[in-house]
């Protein structure tokens, strides 16, 4: 598959807070300074991007939406099941960061199928059990063509049709790191084991951030 490159836009060097190393993750995407009156005095604040509310159908048939990861870590990847390039390695190191937070209730994984058409959730529920995920901390959900590209572009991630590809489907491989406020904190190349180290350092830290936060 041939993976266009898609820019990470307007990468931010900002924390929100500090575990005890005073380690701290960037915030990725767009920012936005509002001014308010504090006591008298003209404070700015930066808003920083945040994933918008969604709603799709998981492998069980189940509606997941945002509130679903509440209060929660996760990492959000863009995939589909036929895939013969990238989503077979991306799956399988997602497995090992699976593996290492399994049980974990701060910690969820949500993959998005870009194949609406064939990955129905009968579909990515078989694919799940051969991955040998099990329960909801980790769901694979479907939804219409425009809703899953379009959040596709909230994560930072380019995934569209492309009738030139051998199958006809371009998504990138990033696995994206979400914080319980739904800010974007990391980006990771799914298809490289080093990337994906990082990514289960990167969650270590964002779990001693926020300790005593979830749920």
């Amino acid at each position: 598959m041939r993976i266009q490159l898609f820019s990470l836009f307007a990468v931010l060097f900002f924390s929100a807070c500090k575990n005890q190393n005073d380690q701290k993750l960037p915030f990725l995407g767009n920012r936005e300074a509002v001014q308010r009156i504090v006591n008298g005095k003209r404070v700015i604040d930066t808003i920083y991007q945040t994933i918008p509310t969604f709603s799709f159908t998981n492998q069980d048939g189940v509606i997941t939406t945002n509130k679903d990861f509440d209060r929660t870590i996760y990492v959000a990847d863009f995939f589909f099941t036929s895939c013969v390039s990238i989503c077979p390695i991306m799956h399988q190191h997602m497995l090992q960061v699976y593996n290492k937070f399994k049980g974990n209730k701060c910690v969820k994984f949500l993959s998005h199928s870009i194949d609406p058409q064939h990955d129905t959730p009968s579909v990515l529920k078989e694919y799940a059990q051969k991955l040998g995920v099990v329960g909801n901390q980790w769901q694979f959900v479907c939804g219409s063509e425009d809703a899953i590209y379009g959040i596709a572009k909230d994560y930072l991630v380019s995934a569209y049709d492309d009738e030139s590809d051998p199958q006809g489907k371009v998504h990138q491989g990033w696995f994206v790191l979400i914080d319980r406020d739904k800010h974007i904190r990391g980006a990771y190349d799914g298809t490289k084991k080093e990337q994906v180290a990082k990514l289960m350092e990167d969650m270590d830290v964002l779990l001693a951030e926020c300790k005593g936060k979830c749920h």
